[in-house]
């Protein structure tokens, strides 16, 4: 049975997360320590005592959440856990695949997310850039939504059949959500995040991020890295970084990251960080696929067993 691993995005930290975890595997604190130091801020400290008004600034979550990731992708290398035939991530989540497959180092995959949370917090002055949920709608009716608005409003995250995210301008993005309602959908809401990622408004800061990517040295992937623009695999190191530079701005097409990985020939997916957000969305897209979180102890154990690694 073909093993893939998937790393979360921004919405999966809460203070407290990989609590379980670090108690049992000192190089969950260690691993996040070191991504503190490569950017000079007290990751450990707000990871594990808060304020959440700190962990959820963009430029925080990011590095907090790539670290947390490799964090536990450390955890299950050292207690057994065979290397995957192909990784994914959400969005932020694509750097944390990248290091993990070998093609980043981790402190510059940390420096980086930090600077991409900074230039996309800048990207749009606050309460002036809006997202929100669209469910039970399919993905031709929310584009056809967002294209009868006048103003920057678009389609930002593919997440599952029936389950897409929107981004763009607040008045335009309250406008879809009525839109979206009057068409049908389950359930149309703002959702609490900082900033309009993945639409045209990140354009700034996906232009401003060029320079700091360019400089960054990407290997050959040891392991697939299927990337969110394309939903698919690149061919080169120029096209990883092609594809890092455009993910900023445009949508994240996640429900074809998983198709590709299950063409590929993936089974089990693995959900490698804190939360179950990603575990959740693979069994809407393919209810066929095995699925576990390494984000508790518990998860962990089970995740082991299912590839019969023997775990205490």
């Amino acid at each position: 049975m073909g093993l893939g691993f998937v790393f979360p995005g921004q919405g999966s930290q809460s203070v407290g997360m990989l609590g379980d975890l670090a108690a049992h595997h000192p190089i969950v604190a260690a691993t996040i320590e070191e991504a503190g130091e490569a950017i000079g801020k007290p990751l450990w400290r707000i990871v594990a005592e808060g304020p959440d008004a700190e962990l959820v600034r963009t430029e925080i979550t990011q590095p907090a959440l790539l670290a947390a990731s490799v964090a536990v992708w450390r955890v299950w290398l050292e207690s057994g856990g065979a290397r995957p035939a192909a990784v994914a991530g959400h969005s932020l989540g694509e750097y944390s695949a990248l290091v993990c497959a070998d093609a980043l180092g981790f402190a510059d995959a940390v420096r980086l997310v930090h600077r991409r949370g900074q230039l996309m917090q800048a990207a749009v002055p606050q309460g002036e850039g809006a997202m929100a949920a669209i469910l039970g709608l399919e993905d031709a009716a929310v584009e056809a939504a967002c294209a009868e608005i006048a103003g920057v409003v678009s389609a930002a995250n593919y997440n599952a059949p029936g389950q897409v995210v929107i981004a763009g301008a607040a008045a335009a993005v309250d406008l879809a959500i009525e839109r979206c309602k009057a068409l049908g959908a389950r359930r149309a809401t703002a959702l609490p995040v900082s900033g309009p990622f993945h639409c045209a408004l990140m354009r700034p800061a996906q232009e401003a991020f060029a320079a700091d990517l360019a400089r960054v040295n990407i290997a050959a992937p040891s392991i697939p890295v299927v990337q969110n623009v394309d939903a698919r695999v690149s061919a080169s190191v120029d096209e990883i970084r092609d594809r890092l530079l455009r993910q900023i701005s445009q949508p994240v097409l996640w429900t074809g990251c998983v198709q590709t990985m299950v063409g590929l020939g993936v089974a089990r997916i693995v959900e490698c960080g804190p939360g179950r957000v990603l575990a959740g969305l693979v069994k809407r897209i393919d209810k066929n696929v095995d699925v576990h979180s390494l984000g508790s102890a518990e998860g962990l154990q089970a995740a082991l067993a299912a590839e019969g690694v023997p775990h205490e």
